[in-house]
């Protein structure tokens, strides 16, 4: 018999050079590691070293996948504020101060080209 289902996970890394890495997982710890250790995605790789800097958790990994795609299609601008707003509703969640989680803005239309869809 297998263990129990994984806990799907989407998170966000801020690279060496400033950028910022997202991407999803069933394992977060052994991934972020993978990503220090200069074995993660080729992204990261060559902009070590990494922080993780957001994660929340997803009911499957199809929702994962949806949710990451949904913060790749952020602008640089964009993911920055959700990650204040995120930072500061976890604040909040513990007692910390002001803040207020704010749903996920709509995907902006990029080169004339709409969302696709089913990526809600």
């Amino acid at each position: 018999m297998s263990g129990p289902p994984p806990r799907w996970t989407v998170y966000v890394l801020r690279c060496g050079d400033g950028s910022l890495y997202t991407g999803s997982t069933s394992d977060l710890a052994r991934r972020v590691a993978q990503h220090r250790a200069g074995r993660g995605a080729r992204y990261t790789r060559a902009r070590l070293p990494v922080a993780l800097v957001h994660w929340e958790r997803a009911r499957d990994r199809s929702g994962a996948q949806r949710r990451e795609a949904a913060l790749k299609r952020l602008s640089r601008r964009e993911k920055l504020a959700f990650l204040r707003r995120a930072r500061a509703a976890q604040r909040a969640a513990r007692g910390g101060g002001p803040g207020r989680a704010r749903a996920l803005p709509a995907p902006t239309v990029r080169r004339g080209r709409p969302a696709r869809p089913g990526w809600s």
